[in-house]
C-alpha cells in the first residue's frame, strides 16, 4: 500500500496542521501554508483536521499509485490527469492500483493539496509529521519529494465520492487585500509612514518562501526609529528592515527578529498568504482585534458548514 513519485513537483512536501507550543524553542509552527485548503480537502475524505497531506507549489508531481484509495486535490487550481484522463480538484477521487495522477499547467494560486483516504507512514517528529524545509526534519527526511520516492499507507479507508459545493471552493485573487492588526511598533513610523503602508499595493518578490514573504513598492522611512531589541515573530508579524520593504514572516518564519513591526496579518487571512506568488500584488486593510475574532469565527463556521453539507 504505497505511492511512488514519477515525477516531484517544484516543490512537494509533506504537511499538517503543524507544530504548538514549541516557539519559545526557536522551532517555527510550519504546517500547511495554506490551512484552509487542507482542511477542506480532509474534510471531502471525512479525515480528521490534521490529517497529512501533500502540499504541492506551482508546478506538481505525477504519482502512480501502489493500491486503491480514494483522493481530494484542494487550493491553487492546476490541470489534471488520472491516466491521461481530465479529472477536477475539490472532489473525491476513486484510483485504483496502478494509475497514474499527474499535475499539468498552473491556472491560478500557488499551493493545492493532495488529501488521503489512508494516513501516510510517517514518524511523527514534536507530535507532527510535517516537512520543516528550514529545520530539515519531518516529513520525509526533512526534505521536499523527490523523483523516485516512494510513501506507505496504513489504515486505508473507504471514502464515498462527493464534491465540494461551488459556493464552498476557495478562489484566489492576483491582487488580494489582507487584513492587520497594528503592530508592535507601528507607532514609531509616524502618520505619514503608516498612511504610506496603508495606502498603496506591493508587489511579492520571486524571494518569498515559507520562511516569508518579501514585497517591494515605495519604501518606508525607518530612520527615525530607533534600533530595536529582538522580540517574537509568528505567521503574519510584518517587519521592517532598512531597505524599508516589508518582510511578512511565514510558516517556517524565524521566532525573534529586531526590524519594527509595524503590522499583523490577522490569522483569518494567513492561508491567503500562502496562495501567493512572485508578481501578484497585496494591499493591506487595519481591522480592530474585535474584527480579526469575528473573521476567524467565520471562517470556522464556513467549516462546519461544509462538513453538515458533505454529511447532509
Amino acid at each position: 500500500m504505497s505511492m511512488h513519485f514519477i515525477k516531484a513537483g517544484m516543490q512537494t512536501s509533506i504537511q499538517d496542521l503543524g507544530r504548538t507550543g514549541l516557539m519559545r524553542y526557536g522551532i517555527s509552527r510550519g504546517g500547511a501554508a495554506d490551512p484552509m485548503a487542507m482542511r477542506l480537502a480532509n474534510l471531502l475524505l471525512g479525515n480528521p483536521a490534521d490529517t497529512p497531506v501533500l502540499e504541492v507549489t506551482l508546478a506538481g508531481p505525477a504519482i502512480e499509485f501502489q493500491c486503491d484509495i480514494a483522493i481530494a486535490i484542494v487550493g491553487a487550481e492546476f490541470e489534471l490527469t488520472l491516466n491521461e484522463e481530465k479529472v477536477e480538484g475539490n472532489e473525491v477521487l476513486q484510483v485504483k492500483r496502478g494509475d497514474t495522477l499527474a499535475f499539468g499547467r498552473l491556472l491560478s494560486g500557488t499551493r493545492a493539496y493532495i488529501a488521503f483516504s489512508g494516513t501516510m507512514d510517517l514518524p511523527r517528529i514534536f507530535d507532527s509529521c510535517g516537512t520543516n524545509l528550514l529545520g530539515g526534519f519531518g516529513g520525509l527526511d526533512g526534505r521536499a519529494i523527490q523523483k523516485g520516492d516512494t510513501i506507505g499507507f496504513t489504515e486505508l479507508r473507504t471514502a464515498v465520492t462527493r464534491r465540494l459545493p461551488a459556493a464552498f471552493r476557495l478562489r484566489y485573487s492576483g491582487h488580494p487585500q489582507l487584513r492587520v492588526v497594528t503592530g508592535a511598533e507601528e507607532h514609531l513610523f509616524g502618520k505619514e509612514t503608516a498612511s504610506n503602508f496603508y495606502s498603496q499595493a506591493y508587489q511579492v518578490l520571486p524571494q518569498s518562501n515559507r520562511m516569508g514573504v518579501r514585497l517591494t513598492g515605495d519604501t518606508l522611512s525607518t530612520e527615525q526609529i530607533p534600533q530595536q531589541v529582538s522580540s517574537g515573530l509568528c505567521p503574519g508579524t510584518i517587519q521592517i528592515p532598512p531597505d524599508g520593504l516589508p518582510i511578512i514572516s511565514f510558516v517556517e518564519g524565524q521566532t525573534i527578529g529586531g526590524y519594527p513591526r509595524i503590522a499583523h496579518v490577522i490569522s483569518a487571512d494567513l492561508h491567503t498568504l500562502g496562495q501567493l506568488k512572485a508578481n501578484d500584488r497585496v494591499s493591506f486593510l487595519k481591522v480592530t482585534l474585535e474584527q480579526a475574532r469575528e473573521v476567524l469565527a467565520g471562517k470556522f463556521q464556513l467549516l462546519d458548514k461544509v462538513r453538515a453539507h458533505l454529511d447532509s
